[in-house]
């Protein structure tokens, strides 16, 4: 009798446990006025080290957005740690940082491979994390772990129109969004969030969202 109490309190439990889970979701809507396209002359030209014919910096894209819930439970924490993949990387090619904008978490190590046929060079001046990884070639990388939340601006200082954003988060419960501004957060235990939307080009946002037991919640932020 005993054994079967038990188990179907177990039962309970495992069918109870997602109904007391949710999936914040929504979409940042970003007006076309807004995305323009930004061009930095270069400050040696002709050099052989200059890519010729480089694509202008698009600003205002809603995949440069990061999406983040500012504090979650250690238990959802641990899980969504446990999920991570492998080592982020902000590569160099075409003669820009890709992806323009990397989220991470504190303590993540950040990969800088160079895939153009150019020497580049990665630093930055953030307080959050000062660095110079000096010059390398085409096929060679640095790492460098970022181990203080914040954000950290990335530069070459061959190319002058080259500029990445790292920003450093306390959890893993982030998303970025996709190119029509759609975001999917991980799943979250039932209870109030504070949500913040950052992006380099545009305001901050920041938003209370409660999540219901058993349901999703959706959010649209209009620029």
């Amino acid at each position: 009798m005993k054994l079967r109490t038990l188990a179907m309190c177990c039962l309970a439990v495992v069918a109870a446990g997602p109904a007391s889970a949710g999936v914040i979701r929504g979409a940042l809507h970003v007006p076309a006025t807004a995305r323009v396209a930004a061009v930095v002359p270069n400050p040696y030209p002709g050099r052989a080290a200059s890519m010729p014919d480089v694509a202008p910096t698009i600003h205002g894209l809603p995949v440069d957005a990061v999406v983040s819930i500012d504090r979650v439970p250690v238990s959802v924490e641990s899980t969504l740690a446990l999920a991570s993949g492998p080592v982020p990387q902000m590569a160099q090619k075409d003669q820009a940082f890709v992806p323009r904008v990397l989220a991470v978490t504190a303590g993540a190590a950040v990969d800088f491979p160079n895939l153009d046929p150019i020497f580049h060079n990665v630093f930055s001046v953030s307080p959050v994390k000062r660095f110079d990884l000096g010059k390398y070639p085409r096929g060679h990388s640095r790492r460098l772990t970022f181990g203080k939340v914040g954000l950290v601006q990335v530069y070459c200082d061959i190319h002058a129109n080259m500029a990445g954003f790292i920003l450093v988060l306390p959890n893993h419960a982030f998303t970025r969004p996709d190119a029509g501004g759609a975001f999917v957060l991980p799943e979250l235990p039932s209870g109030s969030y504070a949500l913040t939307i950052w992006h380099p080009d545009l305001p901050e946002v920041h938003r209370s969202v409660e999540v219901p037991d058993g349901g999703d919640v959706r959010i649209d932020i209009s620029y």
